[in-house]
C-alpha cells in the first residue's frame, strides 16, 4: 500500500524506529586519566543539571541517570502535528577498588557533564617493583 505523498515514502517508518528505537536510549560516555584523577565525561544536552541528572557510587561503579523531555508542535498545511519524546537513561563505569568517594566532584557545562574521580593512593604492599631473575 502506497502512502499518499504528503506522508513521504512508504519506507520513511524505517527511519522513525531507528531514530527512537531502544539502541538510542543511552548516552555517550568518556572515560580518561588525568593526572592522580580519573575523568568521566557524559554527553548530556538539553537536561537540567539541578533535577535531571543523578551522580551515585553503588557497588563499586560510578552510576550516571539522567531523565530527558522535550515537546514540538507544529501546524503546516492544515495539519497539527505534536510530538514529545521523553526517557530514562543510565550508564555505569566501573571504579577501581579504595576510590574515596568523598573526593568525587560533578560539574555540568555545555551539555557535558564531567565527573571527576580522585585515584586511591597505592600502599606499599601494591607499589610496581622489579623482580630479579636469576639463573637456575
Amino acid at each position: 500500500m502506497e502512502l499518499p505523498a504528503r506522508f513521504g515514502p512508504s519506507w520513511a517508518w524505517v527511519d522513525e524506529v531507528f531514530r527512537d528505537g531502544e539502541w538510542r536510549r543511552s548516552f555517550k560516555v568518556e572515560e580518561c586519566h588525568d593526572g592522580s584523577s580519573i575523568v568521566v565525561r557524559a554527553e548530556l544536552p538539553g537536561v537540567d543539571p539541578d533535577k535531571d541528572i543523578r551522580v551515585n557510587v553503588m557497588g563499586g561503579a560510578l552510576v550516571i541517570s539522567a531523565e530527558r523531555s522535550e515537546s514540538h508542535e507544529s501546524t503546516e498545511h492544515h495539519v497539527h502535528r505534536s510530538e514529545f519524546r521523553y526517557g530514562s537513561f543510565t550508564r555505569s563505569i566501573e571504579l577501581p577498588p579504595g576510590v574515596d568517594e568523598s573526593k568525587l566532584t560533578a560539574t555540568y557545562k555545555d551539555g557535558i557533564l564531567e565527573v571527576r574521580v580522585a585515584l586511591p593512593v597505592e600502599s606499599g604492599e601494591m607499589a610496581a617493583r622489579q623482580i630479579e631473575v636469576k639463573r637456575a
